[in-house]
């Protein structure tokens, strides 16, 4: 990837003020390309996320076959859907990058088409466990190679016949699902999930937007096979783990009042709203509406004072991905923050509880990682030197972290900040974040 050393440098202070609008929901903008491909007629989607990872997934379906027009610069996009047979053969491999969603959820579409594809992906992605979903995979007839590890790059061998199958997930993850509810659109038969703990339902929820019939009862959810999509509008919500950034700043620095517009506020994503407001934050809900079955709405946060609480268990999984930046919020409150439950942040895109501990340690705050998550010592944040490891989450949480310190923090390796979040920088320094970029 080019502009490998960018770098973040924030100055410390500041408030966050007026009204922004943070790009579309990465999970929703991937779904939207996969289902709309495989519909029947054209599927029109606006505010598509143009970060690299979705268009990675884009260009992908274009590689077999799919006619897309767009994004336009405000995310419009026109998909020529093909139908669930349509697919042909890539004559390239598909090129996933960053993204661990595109990886999974293709597996599971990939195990019902006629030729094999191969997938690659970069560094990081090809470091991912794969297992999760090959395995379950293979028990309906699918058949993938990866490395002896487990990981990337993925060979998924055309013109299997799929068998629905009941599968108890041993684990929470919405990937894995929708790689087993994707496979089931081909399969005979019933497939059915059931899991563990609720995890995020976008693709029920799209699948169904789509005309097809899911079956969600309880933890177990089920569809049959052979029945078809057909085209749809998708106007995506904003990304409720993009908007967390800017939630925590705010409540963060004194005098703060910023409204973050179009939220997606999917109760399967909420999970850092209820934490922050276990905290002490000062969040309130406008305008709550549904938008393509997505709920949505607005989010006024004013700044408030942080207590440190044991983060409920149950919470967990609803902010998974929301985590390195709530560290930030433990380290500006008032006592210990305690996360317990929460292993699988070992295996993002870095190991989050490892690569946030060291950025806080650095950053004068005491953080003491534990096998399955983190106690935070609330404090005063100074400045420092942090790497993100190529973490776009974590190059942002600590960008975020400018406005508790005391001096500037400098952050290594930011140029992954593009996969989920284009024009962050713009967006921060727009509301009142002193940052600036260097070393492209």
């Amino acid at each position: 990837m080019s502009h490998q050393n960018l770098r973040f440098l924030v100055q410390p202070g500041g408030k966050l003020t007026g009204r922004i609008r943070v790009p579309g929901d990465k999970s929703i903008s991937h779904r939207s390309i996969m289902l709309g491909s495989l519909a029947e007629g054209i599927t029109q989607v606006s505010g598509f996320l143009q970060g690299e990872d979705c268009l990675c997934t884009l260009q992908a379906f274009r590689t077999m076959g799919v006619q897309i027009e767009g994004p336009s610069e405000d995310g419009n996009l026109t998909i020529h859907g093909v139908g669930l047979r349509g697919l042909t053969a890539p004559d390239t491999d598909l090129e996933m990058g960053n993204s661990g969603t595109s990886m999974r959820l293709m597996s599971g579409l990939m195990s019902g088409q006629t030729f094999d594809v191969r997938m690659t992906g970069d560094s990081s992605l090809s470091k991912r466990p794969m297992k999760r979903v090959t395995v379950p995979l293979a028990l309906m007839g699918a058949r993938i190679d990866a490395t002896e590890q487990g990981t990337p790059p993925l060979e998924v061998h055309g013109g299997s016949t799929l068998k629905g199958i009941h599968y108890a997930m041993p684990m929470a993850s919405a990937q894995v699902k929708s790689a087993l509810l994707l496979a089931g659109l081909y399969a005979e038969g019933e497939t059915s999930v059931t899991e563990p703990a609720p995890t995020r339902d976008h693709t029920e929820r799209m699948l169904r937007g789509f005309g097809y019939t899911v079956h969600t009862e309880g933890n177990r959810i089920s569809l049959e096979g052979g029945g078809k999509l057909t085209a749809t509008a998708i106007d995506v919500p904003s990304d409720i783990s993009s908007a967390a950034f800017f939630m925590v700043g705010a409540s963060i620095a004194e005098g703060s009042d910023l409204m973050i517009e179009h939220v997606g506020m999917n109760p399967t994503r909420t999970g850092v709203i209820d934490i922050l407001r276990l905290m002490g934050a000062n969040l309130e809900l406008l305008n709550l509406r549904e938008v393509g079955g997505e709920p949505v709405a607005d989010i006024r946060v004013r700044s408030a004072k942080l207590q440190g609480i044991r983060i409920p268990e149950e919470l967990v999984p609803l902010a998974i991905d929301e985590f390195p930046v709530l560290f930030v919020a433990a380290s500006c409150a008032t006592g210990e923050t305690v996360l317990t439950g929460a292993e699988e942040l070992r295996v993002k895109e870095s190991d989050r509880i490892q690569v946030m501990a060291d950025g806080l340690q650095a950053c004068g705050i005491q953080a003491q990682p534990t096998p399955d998550g983190i106690i935070i010592q609330g404090g005063q944040l100074s400045g420092g030197h942090v790497t993100s490891h190529n973490d776009h989450r974590i190059a942002m949480s600590f960008a975020i972290a400018g406005l508790g310190a005391t001096s500037p923090i400098l952050i290594h390796d930011c140029a992954t900040v593009n996969t989920s979040f284009p024009g962050f920088v713009t967006l921060a320094q727009q509301a009142g974040l002193g940052i600036t970029t260097d070393g492209e």
